[in-house]
């Protein structure tokens, strides 16, 4: 049970036990295909609570999606931020997109096995792939202002969530010279106000919204 022992309940003290046991679950299938399909990095793989589960989890911190959201994860890689969002918010529906096809087989395979039938896995290039949704995450996938370029049509104008429709982007070290290339709205949330181990005192998180 190493996500119980990494996630405190003070992080997230409205976890369901089913949702408790599908992130423990969820623990053990990546260690399990990542020993066949690399899909998380040999030497991050120990780290993945933290370096992935928890890190996804943080835009859980700054908005509680409405049942009915609709959300592309562009260039998921192995389901991140996408499978952890989905099972905090089972009501929510997302669509993981990635151009490796080893990684969308893992993706599936995982959501399968975690009973999440709000996962749609997609291979597919995501600044192609189209689609319109109320948000965009993304995960470190490149510079801001170039996938912002890539996705900002996909998102849909008018939203009914807390937080105005947009991008969700997770990122880290110093974003302003990147922000101001941007015509875009934004607000940024250092992730070391929500978790405390040391690997999130450079994370960020980046909401783009209301595009000029």
């Amino acid at each position: 049970m190493l996500f119980i022992m990494n996630l405190p309940a003070n992080y997230f003290p409205g976890l369901s036990a089913g949702q408790t046991e599908q992130f423990a679950r969820m623990e053990i299938l990546y260690h399990e295909w990542n020993s066949m399909i690399n899909v998380v990095s040999r030497k991050d793989i120990g780290q993945l609570t933290t370096h992935h589960i928890i890190h996804s989890l943080a835009i859980a911190k700054v908005v509680e999606f409405k049942p009915g959201t609709s959300i592309m994860d562009a260039g998921t890689g192995g389901g991140f931020p996408g499978i952890p969002l989905a099972v905090m918010f089972p009501e929510v529906y997302f669509t993981l997109v990635d151009s490796v096809g080893k990684k969308i087989k893992v993706i599936d395979a995982i959501a399968k096995e975690l009973g999440l039938l709000n996962i749609t896995a997609v291979n597919a290039r995501f600044e192609t792939f189209g689609g319109s949704f109320d948000f965009v995450t993304g995960r470190a996938v490149s510079r801001i202002p170039l996938f912002f370029s890539m996705v900002r049509n996909c998102v849909k104008p008018k939203g009914f969530n807390n937080l105005p429709n947009g991008i969700l982007y997770l990122t880290g070290g110093e974003v302003e010279p990147e922000l101001k290339e941007i015509k875009s709205k934004s607000t940024t949330w250092p992730l070391a106000g929500f978790f405390t181990e040391d690997y999130f005192s450079t994370k960020k998180l980046i909401h783009l919204h209301n595009f000029l």
